[in-house]
């Protein structure tokens, strides 16, 4: 059985936001089962957690002894034993990975740049002097995105991938940073998919339960 680690507890602006939602997400589309391995607060500090994720993060990937961690290495890892998120066709599939990166690398730190602005440092003065050339960079991306998506309904067009799982997730993170009507409706028509309902409803639960 695969297992994913996931936090027992995390403030409210965050439930919905986790990490392992991504992979739960994946682990759906896939039509792979799997259970979580909760962390109270501290234990993703604790020397047996770190020497399965260095950084303390979740989630971590179990199956059969082996580890993973980083949600674009297990999504990837997941897509290679499903069509549904990674396409046999060799054009395809280094499409989709091609996104996945850029959702991770080219779009997401830039988001997130701004969403920490928010969150912690709103009040400070070098924030509130930051903020506008952070949120100006970042909508540069999405412009790009923007018209890489065009009217298509998904990234690479008509079918959904690893790719777009990735990207409706950033494109969360920060809802008015996502002005373009086309990028709005992309992520509503992402996260739309019975699969991405059944991961956040088990996100929540597990937030829920150990309450």
């Amino acid at each position: 059985m695969i297992t994913i680690s996931a936090f027992e507890w995390v403030p409210a602006f965050a439930r919905g936001q986790v990490r392992d939602l991504r992979v739960r997400w994946a682990l759906e589309e896939a039509g792979l089962p799997y259970r979580t391995r909760l962390l109270k607060q501290g234990d993703q500090d604790k020397p047996e957690y770190r020497a399965l994720q260095p950084f303390g993060q979740v989630p971590i990937f179990e199956e059969h002894g082996q580890v993973l961690f980083e949600t674009g290495a297990i999504v990837l890892h997941i897509g290679e034993r499903s069509e549904a998120l990674l396409p046999k066709d060799p054009g395809a599939r280094a499409r989709a990975t091609q996104w996945l990166i850029a959702a991770l690398n080219s779009v997401e730190p830039h988001i997130m740049n701004v969403a920490i602005i928010d969150l912690l440092y709103s009040k400070e003065e070098w924030g509130k002097l930051r903020r506008p050339g952070a949120a100006a960079f970042a909508q540069r991306r999405l412009t790009g995105l923007a018209a890489a998506l065009g009217d298509k309904p998904y990234l690479d067009g008509e079918r959904f991938t690893a790719g777009d799982l990735l990207m409706s997730t950033v494109l969360r993170i920060l809802p008015e940073l996502v002005t373009d009507p086309r990028l709005k409706a992309y992520v509503e028509r992402c996260t739309a998919r019975p699969a991405f309902q059944r991961a956040h409803a088990a996100q929540l639960g597990d937030f829920r339960d150990a309450a």
